[in-house]
């Protein structure tokens, strides 16, 4: 289930970071918990539409507060440290009096905060603050994460893997389409569909007339890819294997069987990737490889495939180059 996997990856991801900003911050490197103040600011922005910023950006190190949101009147503090006294300590700093009206929120980056939830703090500058709703750890924001809607959640999982996933290893890359590309090409759908037409540098102009403004920063970093999944199709080729057409077949027919649902165009574009990943999961010849693997080439392959003109609409003057 794509749930399962979109929600294990987050998971994984936030656990593994609050372990090594905590395990890191006892032999005094801190460099993880500087990067983290813009990195959980970022992630508030996504969860709860904040508009939070970095204070240091503006001031350097003013205590109490990282982060503020002067449209939703919000002021943050991003932790590795957990405690009653820090966050007291925090309430009493001079530094809120200049923010009356404001709500407070504690971040705890590293432990858990559940106990703390129940304490009642002094709050000596009268700033809005309910440590029960204000005090947000890795496990609170795994909860909300957990309830989210597919799509929420998949967006959520692409913030995650551009900020903590991997570095991309382009021999894996090469060797993974190749396999992706035999079991595709070994789908029989019995759908005929011409020969692939390659799009002229028109990409934008379809992007949005499609729609697909939401996904255009998704299409935009994986059509780099285009060149290294033509080396693939042609290598097959020079076998006497035309392994393109059968691939373009599979990933037309999940279009045509999904364009009736009447979901939004950026829906339809996770939709037939996330349907392209259960043929290919499903596959007797399918040798497991880790999600993110399977998922990057998976969307390298639809993105070329929306390039060539095998999904969604053309608008008036979109360019083709016949290459086969």
């Amino acid at each position: 289930m794509n749930r399962s996997e979109y929600y294990n990856y987050i998971d994984e991801k936030l656990n593994v970071l609050a372990f090594r900003i905590d395990t890191r911050g006892k032999i005094n490197l801190l460099d993880l918990h500087i990067h983290s103040e813009t990195f959980f600011a970022d992630l508030l922005n996504l969860l709860f539409g904040y508009n939070l910023k970095n204070l240091n950006a503006v001031k350097q190190n003013v205590e109490g507060i990282d982060l503020v949101d002067a449209e939703n009147r919000l002021v943050v503090q991003v932790s590795a440290t957990c405690t009653e006294q820090k966050i007291k300590s925090s309430l009493a700093k001079e530094m809120f009096s200049q923010y009356r009206g404001y709500r407070f929120k504690y971040i705890s980056i590293s432990k858990n905060a559940d106990k703390l939830r129940l304490v009642d703090f002094s709050n000596p500058h009268t700033i809005v603050f309910d440590p029960n709703d204000d005090i947000i750890d890795i496990a609170s924001i795994l909860r909300i994460i957990l309830n989210m809607s597919i799509n929420k959640q998949k967006i959520m999982y692409g913030f995650i893997k551009d900020e903590l996933g991997n570095d991309i290893d382009i021999v894996k890359v090469d060797s993974n389409l190749a396999t992706i590309i035999n079991i595709l090409a070994n789908e029989n759908l019995g759908l005929e569909i011409e020969s692939p037409k390659i799009n002229a540098f028109q990409i934008s102009n379809k992007i949005v007339f499609n729609d697909l403004v939401p996904v255009q920063d998704r299409i935009e970093e994986y059509k780099i890819y285009y060149s290294k999944l033509n080396e693939k199709y042609e290598e097959f080729d020079k076998q006497g294997a035309n392994r393109s057409l059968p691939v373009f077949q599979v990933i037309k027919t999940q279009y045509t069987k999904l364009l009736p649902t009447g979901m939004e165009s950026y829906e339809l574009f996770y939709a037939i990737i996330d349907s392209v990943i259960g043929i290919i999961s499903k596959s007797k010849n399918y040798i497991e490889i880790p999600y993110e693997e399977l998922e990057m080439c998976v969307h390298i392959i639809v993105v070329d495939a929306f390039i060539r003109c095998k999904i969604f609409k053309n608008p008036e003057g979109y360019n083709h180059v016949i290459t086969r």
